[in-house]
């Protein structure tokens, strides 16, 4: 991962700015404020719009609203147009040059797949990102609960009562409650939070220094604090909860300095500490806990023993780095995302060759998703697309959802009745809830 840059992916422009701004600055760059002061700013200045723009819920898209509230009537650009030009000039982020344009085996999917229908687009929440390639900033825990990074704020969002609530502030003093060997007693102050995990009852944010925050979210306050490294290139670019072989809960941090550690939450403990010559940008442990898949800034990933961490095979076939990893429920599929723009899909007892590769339309493979059922695979790029593929059909069709901005995430929630997408702008900045399509027609044999 790119430990200097804090640019932004080349982030849409605000709509409102559309009507009379040039081409050349309005797919200008954005740089993300440094500071809680700048974001505050950022938003001030906007802040005239805000009347302009309302939530959407699903009845009023029906009825042809914009599911964003962007007012194309009074634009200049049909969203038609602006579209097109964006998937014109809309500049990936590359560490290989032209890898996102070498690539000639991806796999046509047929488009027009409805899996998921739009339910409410929020502007009461603002998703936001620190780092332009770590989007994983947006988690459900349940259909009605989200979580997500706002500036120095993870905000919880209620979906059922339209309510949001701060989780924890980071931008001042943070130390844990509770005493555990091991643990920073005096914790971190203006943390600059990285990544960001869900699981249960538990929260843990990552940070660009090596910071790791554990909290639970039915206690007050924050439970544990460590530092992964005191290496310069330190940063936390992924963590993944699960539960061990004996149920008790564990988490793995990747770092920027190549290492995988596990921790395991019943005693507050590091219990393994992995380290490989790259940095290492997202893991993924399979559903049976024996084979961790390691993605990072090598062309290729790997699969290692989860107890040894010596490799067990490759996963060869990628152009580019890689930031994203996912195992499907069966223990045998698994997912990679990368910036040559493509979805890898590769089947363990098989890795000769990937048996799909799924092409995005602007940019990276940012973060990945399967739904705990199997069913559908969400793959999110860096900014306008997230797809939505039907696993158990091949990969045959996909369901493409078409916005505007910055994704800071993807979740499924739980029971995979909803899909929640974080989306960063300065003005449309926003929480979209997608929930699943049901088909319930055998109800009408009852009427």
């Amino acid at each position: 991962m790119s430990y200097h840059e804090e640019v932004m992916e080349y982030p849409a422009a605000d709509v409102d700015e559309m009507v009379d701004a040039d081409e050349d600055v309005l797919f200008a760059g954005r740089v993300i404020g440094d500071s809680e002061s700048d974001g505050d700013e950022e938003e001030d200045e906007y802040d005239h719009l805000d009347h302009k723009i309302t939530d959407t819920c699903a009845a009023e898209a029906r009825r042809g609203k914009d599911i964003q509230g962007i007012p194309w009537e009074r634009l200049s650009i049909s969203r038609e147009k602006y579209r097109q030009t964006r998937l014109e000039h809309y500049k990936n982020y590359e560490n290989i040059p032209q890898s996102g344009e070498a690539l000639k085996e991806c796999k046509l999917t047929r488009k027009g797949g409805s899996y998921y229908e739009f339910w409410q687009n929020t502007r009461s929440v603002k998703s936001t990102i620190l780092h332009f390639q770590l989007r994983n900033l947006v988690w459900a825990r349940s259909k009605h609960d989200v979580y997500l990074m706002s500036h120095y704020s993870i905000i919880h969002w209620s979906s059922l009562s339209s309510k949001k609530t701060e989780v924890l502030n980071v931008s001042g003093h943070v130390a844990p409650r509770e005493k555990h060997p091991g643990s920073l007693l005096e914790g971190f102050t203006q943390t600059q939070i990285s990544t960001l995990a869900v699981r249960d009852n538990l929260l843990i944010a990552g940070g660009f220094q090596g910071e790791l925050i554990c909290k639970d979210l039915d206690r007050p306050g924050v439970s544990f604090c460590t530092r992964t490294t005191y290496d310069d290139n330190a940063i936390t670019n992924a963590i993944e909860i699960y539960n061990g072989p004996s149920g008790s809960v564990h988490f793995t941090a990747s770092n920027n300095d190549g290492g995988v550690r596990d921790f395991d939450m019943e005693r507050f403990q590091l219990v393994k500490h992995f380290s490989y010559p790259w940095p290492v940008n997202h893991t993924s442990l399979s559903p049976d806990g024996k084979v961790i898949a390691i993605v990072g800034d090598n062309l290729d990933g790997m699969l290692v023993d989860s107890s040894t961490g010596k490799t067990i095979s490759h996963l060869r076939g990628h152009l580019d780095f890689s930031f994203a990893s996912a195992w499907h429920p069966n223990g045998y599929t698994l997912a990679t995302g990368n910036q040559d723009k493509t979805s890898r899909v590769w089947d363990f007892r098989n890795l000769s060759k990937s048996v799909a590769v799924l092409k995005g339309n602007l940019g990276a493979i940012r973060s990945i998703r399967f739904t705990s059922d199997g069913q559908f695979m969400a793959m999110a790029e860096p900014a306008d697309f997230v797809h939505v593929y039907d696993v158990k059909n091949g990969y045959e069709k996909e369901q493409e959802i078409d916005f505007f901005g910055e994704i800071s995430g993807v979740s499924f929630s739980p029971d995979t009745d909803s899909l929640f997408i974080g989306i960063w702008d300065r003005t449309y900045g926003s929480l979209l809830q997608y929930n699943r399509c049901r088909n319930y027609s055998y109800l009408d044999s009852l009427m």
